[in-house]
């Protein structure tokens, strides 16, 4: 399988090449070359086959040779080895629970993913060291840490908005050391996250860092996301009513990787995206202007994000064409008073406690199935409403138990180093 750059100015590369570089030369996004279908066989027995399998014909084209099958397989049991749970929350929808994992959030697949493949690829030593650099507006930091945790050959250096992720989210990704080191920046996601994409273009760490990005922009945290797809289709294909997939988004890789299982003949009917104040794609759809503007902190704090990054790959997947994007997606933004309310109601109605962002994904779905009959609907739980306890109806917080992976990290030290600009980000990794 050969990447190439969305920018359209960059060199083809392999699959290792584009995990280890995160970032194309020109600053493009690596996207497939080529998408081949599953066969409808696949689908058609999807319910007799395990999680493992599943993944493993998802995944295979996109890694191709060069990690073998037993070893890819081993990866992929290592990846999955949680529950990914369908909890009916009232007639016709369901959520999709992602937050079983070692960090409770979605994006423990992708980071786990990830870090195995470097490790693969770093199991002979003779690559240069890498440096994984990664910004993250909440989960993707402590997911990172904690996949890529103790990995030879491999530092991680995190960057995040001080102040505006959770208490819990910060101790995720502030407590670990060994090779894990958190840089506590002064200003937005945002911020981090152009700080990130200017590092990858310094030609100064040419032969001193190895740098790549484990954010969604790679390759290898963004494809693992299909999965949640193709489990949840298993799980609620005997319904027999057209999928309808809402998912909360911020930088959009999770409702790409949606998109990509679409593309491989997932029979999914269609899309929706529920964000916050940070509203860049509803706008767009609605308007047919796409506008970046800087972000706004919001109650949902891991979709605060002015600047998707993997928006661009949903364009390519759906030929660049608005009109056949608006056919398969609809986008939704809500307040955090309406986030709020929506989090009471789902308690006081249906007993189910859903965190800001699941509850935004709620709302969204609610919003499309006005539209349509005959739906299953599956909003996404992409973090344990635990890690959101300062921004939870309190008489709600006092009702959510504290699991044994958030219980773990409470009493220890928080660590970060303080920066401000690039600079200081320049200097901490050249030093």
């Amino acid at each position: 399988m050969k990447y190439f750059s969305l920018n359209h100015n960059a060199p083809e590369v392999s699959f290792k090449e584009a995990v280890i570089k995160g970032l194309a030369p020109d600053r493009g996004l690596y996207f497939p070359k080529e998408i081949k279908a599953l066969p409808d066989t696949f689908f058609q027995t999807i319910e007799n086959l395990d999680n493992i399998t599943i993944a493993y014909e998802a995944i295979k084209q996109f890694v191709g040779d060069e990690i073998p099958k037993a070893n890819l397989k081993a990866i992929l049991t290592d990846v999955l080895s949680f529950d990914f749970p369908i909890v009916t929350v009232e007639e016709n929808i369901a959520a999709l629970e992602l937050y079983h994992g070692p960090t409770m959030a979605f994006k423990d697949v992708g980071a786990r993913f990830m870090a195995r493949c470097l490790g693969y690829f770093n199991k002979d030593k003779t690559d240069q060291d890498v440096t994984v650099l990664v910004a993250t507006s909440g989960d993707t930091g402590g997911a990172v840490a904690n996949g890529f945790l103790g990995v030879d050959g491999v530092d991680v250096t995190i960057l995040y908005p001080s102040g505006k992720v959770s208490d819990i989210q910060e101790k995720q990704l502030t407590t670990l050391g060994q090779n894990i080191t958190a840089l506590e920046v002064d200003g937005t996601f945002d911020d981090c996250q152009t700080m990130v994409k200017e590092a990858f273009l310094d030609e100064d760490y040419h032969g001193k860092r190895q740098l790549t990005s484990a954010n969604s922009i790679n390759i290898a945290r963004w494809l693992p996301q299909m999965f949640y797809f193709f489990f949840a289709y298993k799980a609620l294909k005997s319904s027999n009513k057209k999928l309808v997939f809402s998912v909360p988004s911020g930088n959009y890789g999770n409702i790409c990787a949606g998109m990509m299982a679409q593309k491989l003949g997932l029979p999914v009917h269609h899309f929706v995206t529920g964000t916050n104040a940070n509203n860049i794609i509803p706008e767009y759809l609605n308007t047919g202007l796409y506008s970046t503007k800087p972000s706004v902190q919001t109650i949902s704090n891991a979709m605060d994000v002015g600047a998707p990054s993997n928006f661009i790959r949903i364009q390519e997947l759906h030929n660049n064409d608005i009109e056949t994007l608006r056919l398969n997606l609809s986008g939704y933004s809500y307040t955090d008073t309406e986030t709020t309310n929506a989090v009471e109601s789902l308690f006081a109605n249906n007993d189910y406690i859903a965190d800001p962002h699941g509850a935004i994904g709620y709302l969204a779905l609610k919003a499309y199935l006005k539209k349509e009959n005959q739906i299953q609907g599956v909003f996404l739980e992409t973090a344990h409403p635990i890690k959101f306890l300062p921004v939870m109806p309190k008489h709600i917080a006092k009702k959510i138990e504290i699991p044994v992976q958030i219980e773990q990290v409470l009493d220890k030290q928080k660590e970060s180093i303080k920066i401000s600009n690039y600079k200081q980000l320049k200097s901490y990794l050249l030093a």
